[in-house]
């Protein structure tokens, strides 16, 4: 009777067999898919892409001053005698500390307040020479960067030491950046990484850079390392039910399974393992349910579950076997008899 009945009336964590089974054969809104060698073809796992031999540009940008940035000035003077400034044969006069202030300027003597912000460093140097001409004989002037607050990167988010890292060692690329920031903490598959340049903002897979999509990182861009949404649900008649990370960037059912633990060898019923998902749909873009079926008693399936291709917010549900429900009553009942009878032997 148990087995004529598919176990529906009696109690269980989630639908049963037969009622999946049904509903696809009646009004549910979802498509339930047998897969087998005929219809896995379009839901396998791609293959690995082609390692990239190529390497990212780093071309170098100007940098253009903002308020926060100290740089460092050397100037000297021709003059033989009554010079303002120290001759260039004794290493000139240094200001090794100019800070840009939040007005854009930096003060240095005789040549008074000086508009820097937005310049380049070579810009810089002209600006000063112009106005310390009349004052020194033929003034020479070399200008440093010292702190590149224009020049550096943020780094934050999933990552062992997040901070603010400089450019002034050359142009840093998106791998360089985050290596600086020593490293992310999550597995390249799980990462997701935006990128902010203020006039844009763009989102990358780590894996995907790793592969050969690094690029350069425009001077005063904001990096985030977070934690991509790559999950699935198992539920049911499998060993550790929960909400877990995909163990690889295109994981396969037989790996999901692995993670979880396995089918319960002792409630399972391996003819009804099942994948929830939601899809848009191609034509209209609505959501569309599919219902994919694996037996995993037929020898084959381990092939086919080796093939499958497991989505992020999959829902990998194992029914319990008939017996294993009928247990769930019959035990509680046997235990209240045997109690009974030995409360009347009493």
């Amino acid at each position: 009777m148990l087995a004529g009945c598919g176990g529906s009336f009696l109690s269980g964590a989630g639908p049963t067999k037969g009622a999946i089974v049904n509903g696809a054969q009646g009004e549910a809104p979802y498509e339930l898919i047998d897969l087998s060698a005929q219809t896995i073809a379009q839901y396998m796992r791609p293959a690995e892409p082609a390692l990239s031999k190529a390497v990212s540009p780093t071309p170098a940008p100007d940098i253009r001053l903002v308020p926060g940035d100290v740089i460092s000035a050397v100037i000297s003077d021709s003059a033989v005698e009554g010079a303002l400034f120290a001759p260039l044969s004794a290493g000139g006069t240094v200001f090794d500390s100019l800070r840009v202030d939040s007005q854009g300027m930096i003060s240095v003597p005789y040549a008074g307040r000086v508009k820097v912000s937005g310049l380049t460093l070579t810009r810089v140097e002209e600006a000063l020479r112009t106005r310390l001409k009349n004052i020194a004989t033929d003034p020479q002037v070399h200008v440093e960067m010292v702190g590149d607050l224009s020049g550096s990167v943020l780094v934050a988010g999933a990552v062992a030491s997040p901070g603010r890292f400089s450019a002034m060692q050359g142009p840093l690329t998106l791998l360089d950046a985050i290596n600086q920031a020593g490293g992310p903490t999550l597995e390249p598959h799980l990462i997701r990484v935006v990128v902010r340049t203020g006039s844009k903002v763009s989102s990358f897979g780590y894996d995907e850079i790793m592969s050969g999509k690094n690029m350069p990182v425009p001077p005063r861009s904001e990096i985030i390392v977070e934690r991509a949404r790559q999950r699935f649900v198992a539920m049911g008649a499998v060993t550790k039910p929960g909400l877990f990370d995909l163990p690889s960037r295109n994981p396969s059912l037989l790996e999901v399974l692995g993670t979880v633990g396995g089918l319960s060898e002792r409630a399972a019923d391996a003819r009804g393992v099942f994948v929830f998902r939601l899809n848009d749909h191609p034509a209209n873009g609505e959501p569309m349910a599919q219902v994919f079926r694996l037996d995993m008693r037929d020898p084959a399936s381990m092939f086919l579950a080796r093939q499958f291709l497991v989505k992020p917010e999959d829902a990998v549900y194992v029914t319990n076997a008939v017996v294993y429900e009928a247990q769930k009553i019959i035990s509680p009942i046997v235990q209240v008899l045997i109690l009974g009878r030995t409360i009347e032997g009493l």
